[in-house]
């Protein structure tokens, strides 16, 4: 029997769980079985809200609709970001039993991803298994090479970092993807759009606006919805054509935009423009375009491997000394300090594996 593509597909195959991992009154019934493979310092906010989402769905209809496995690449109890444990429900089969299994990462993925972990995601790959993401997730996926060819969401942290990284996988900056068999989605409580979107495709509106009720959820995120640039509380007029500019500038940050490009891509003039900065972010516009390049030279030098020269470029600077300034100013400290701290802070780290995998010091950003 040939597995699903999709979620979305013909009916799942015969429930072989326990009562637990779905509805207690359809223990038995067909269901979606949806795996959760919990890397170390996973975000639980996201996996609690795919999680919920699917429970609330089986409350609702009283049926089994959904059922799912727990399992992490070592065996072990899932520590979140947050320190809190979380036992498995099941081994490394479970995930290969699985119609959909979503990668769930957190903060530090790049150390948290092992081969185990892209052998993993390769065998279910193989089998037919639709895979998915939540939060730093997609990290895992790109790693395996399960996700060339295929456009993909990821928070907005990590965007950057990781779009150069593999050039073969389209980076966006929607909430979630759906992209033939592979489902991607942000942090936070985006997981809960995305599920209530798949509950929307294969069982009707009317469910996903009851669950949406439960949880007090007053609108459906849609699937092309993009993720907004953290920019402070700005109520009044003008705050539109700042959310653009802002938005423009971080589109353009390898060959930044002249100010008067950005202006006139927004139907401002350059005064306009730097009155809309001062009164909301109390800095003119080249400061602000200038500690955006900088933040993201920083989220570069903090989670991946490439040398500072070439995040020097990558940052829109030209001159590795005017570089080293602007981030000291900015930071209070060098470039370089920043990538051996947090290098040293990597490798240092105490693994919670049982057994340690020597494997897993290849993922470890090196200078």
């Amino acid at each position: 029997m040939t597995r699903r593509a999709t979620v979305t597909a013909s009916s799942a195959a015969a429930a072989r769980g326990q009562a637990q991992r779905g509805s207690a009154n359809d223990a038995g019934l067909e269901g979606v079985h949806v795996g959760f493979l919990l890397l170390r310092d996973y975000s639980m906010v996201a996996f609690a809200n795919a999680l919920e989402t699917l429970r609330m769905a089986n409350y609702i209809s009283r049926r089994g609709l959904y059922r799912w496995s727990v399992v992490t690449p070592d065996g072990e109890a899932a520590i979140a970001s947050n320190g809190l444990s979380l036992a498995c429900t099941g081994g490394h089969e479970a995930l290969l039993d699985c119609d959909l299994v979503f990668v769930c990462g957190g903060t530090d993925v790049r150390a948290a991803v092992t081969e185990t972990t892209r052998r993993l995601l390769r065998q279910c790959a193989g089998r037919g298994v639709t895979l998915g993401a939540l939060c730093t997730g997609a990290f895992a996926l790109a790693s395996a090479g399960v996700l060339d060819g295929y456009r993909c969401a990821i928070h907005w942290e990590n965007l950057a970092a990781i779009r150069d990284e593999f050039p073969k996988v389209s980076f966006a900056q929607e909430v979630f993807i759906v992209d033939r068999d592979r489902i991607t989605c942000s942090g936070g409580i985006a997981p809960m759009h995305l599920m209530l979107h798949l509950v929307r495709a294969r069982h009707g509106g009317r469910l996903a606006l009851e669950i949406s009720e439960q949880f007090i959820v007053e609108r459906l995120r849609a699937a092309d919805d993009r993720q907004r640039i953290p920019q402070p509380e700005c109520i009044g007029p003008g705050y539109q054509h700042l959310s653009e500019a802002a938005e423009l500038m971080a589109a353009n940050i390898e060959e930044p935009l002249p100010l008067a490009d950005v202006a006139s891509a927004i139907n401002l003039s350059l005064r306009q423009l730097g009155r809309l900065f001062n009164r909301y972010f109390s800095m003119n516009p080249a400061q602000y375009y200038m500690n955006l390049r900088l933040r993201r030279a920083r989220e570069l030098l903090m989670h991946t491997s490439l040398p500072v020269m070439q995040i020097t470029m990558a940052s829109g600077f030209h001159s590795s000394s005017h570089f080293c300034k602007a981030y000291r100013d900015l930071f209070g400290h060098p470039p370089s300090d920043e990538r051996r701290r947090f290098v040293k802070a990597t490798s240092t780290e105490p693994t919670r594996t049982s057994v340690p995998d020597k494997r897993a010091a290849q993922v470890v950003p090196v200078v």
